[in-house]
């Protein structure tokens, strides 16, 4: 692989070319520590940066796998859901009223209600999807979170197995081994292997190292290329409806347009970003070492550009991602975040 006439290898094995550098004027103000791996289909490491055996937790980028369980089992089709309850079930929306309109659809035909979900209310992530809300008058509901699409397949595998909805999201609920299982067979991590506590929505969490994680992406475009299709069902949910998946300023949907269909991407909190280039077959997986995610979204976007997956001219807001300005209360630019090996109070050129 190569960028810009460089070996990639050359920029990112061992090295700390996905470091995020903050300047303010010429200098390097903060620097954030990035970890990632890159990997084929097969498990090759093909690059890495920092520690790609790094092992963290793998957050709602574990999402397009905790949903196969319902997937395979028919759950989805004897419901008759389609491609925008599958999206969302593999989304952090941004509560936007779409995505609340799907996360109850899905509820109502389920006989169930927002009560029964086990994710906690918040804030819509989205802009908009917070303006609608204030304007409104009203207060964030369990449709609001981010993972309430998540949540809703999982209650409809319990409904679907029948097996009792109340506490589904307990780490030993049938649920969430199954969600468990999934995670081990498509990173390569046996279940026993895999830490275990629980995520911000309530429901297990997975730790695995990073390498594993790009693993998953990898193969999951593999599995949808030679045909598999339950892989090839996430991967078209998650392209065509990239909305659903993320929001009207969400990074993963912004780029998911951005390269019409050929990006797979899910966000995790504590910048955590899983990703795959769809028709190479090749995974991705970094952590931001402090978890900033003014530093995740361009090192997401340096190592797609490192593979030639973005496109020439990137749209707006994307591009804003990329090397986002640093302004001060007058709104005027005094420095910037991008991509950097420089160290802290050093010149940035």
């Amino acid at each position: 692989m190569t960028a810009a006439g460089r070996p990639l290898g050359a920029r990112l094995r061992g090295g700390a070319a996905l470091d995020v550098a903050v300047t303010r004027g010429d200098l390097v103000e903060s620097t954030h520590r990035v970890h990632a791996a890159v990997v084929s289909a097969d498990g090759a490491l093909l690059d890495s940066a920092r520690d790609p055996q790094l092992s963290t937790w793998w957050r709602s980028c574990a999402k397009p796998f905790q949903v196969m369980p319902l997937l395979r089992s028919g759950g989805l089709d004897a419901l008759q859901w389609g491609v925008d309850e599958l999206a969302l079930a593999c989304a952090s929306h941004g509560g936007e009223p779409e995505h609340v309109a799907v996360a109850a659809r899905m509820l109502e035909q389920l006989g169930l209600e927002e009560g029964d979900l086990a994710c906690g209310p918040h804030d819509p992530l989205a802009a908009r999807g917070g303006r609608l809300l204030r304007d409104a008058g009203q207060r964030p509901s369990r449709l609001h979170n981010n993972c309430s699409g998540k949540h809703a397949a999982m209650l409809a595998r319990a409904r679907q197995s029948g097996l009792a909805t109340a506490g589904y999201e307990r780490a030993d609920h049938p649920v969430q081994r199954d969600c468990r299982q999934a995670v081990a067979e498509w990173t390569g991590v046996p279940e026993q292997a895999l830490g275990v506590s629980v995520d911000g929505c309530g429901v297990s969490v997975f730790a695995l190292p990073l390498a594993n994680m790009a693993l998953a992406y990898a193969r999951l475009a593999e599995a949808a290329h030679v045909g598999d299709d339950v892989s090839r069902r996430v991967v078209t949910a998650m392209t065509e409806q990239p909305f659903l998946v993320g929001g009207t300023d969400r990074f993963d949907t912004l780029l998911m347009e951005a390269c019409r269909g050929n990006v797979i991407c899910k966000i995790g909190a504590e910048g955590v970003h899983t990703f795959a280039i769809v028709d190479r077959r090749i995974g991705f997986a970094l952590k931001v070492e402090d978890g900033a995610p003014r530093a995740q979204f361009p090192a997401v976007l340096a190592l797609l550009d490192a593979y030639d997956a973005l496109p020439r001219t990137l749209p707006s807001p994307l591009a804003d991602f990329l090397q986002r300005p640093v302004r001060n209360t007058r709104g005027e630019q005094v420095g910037a975040v991008t991509v950097s090996g420089v160290p802290v109070g050093q010149r940035f050129s």
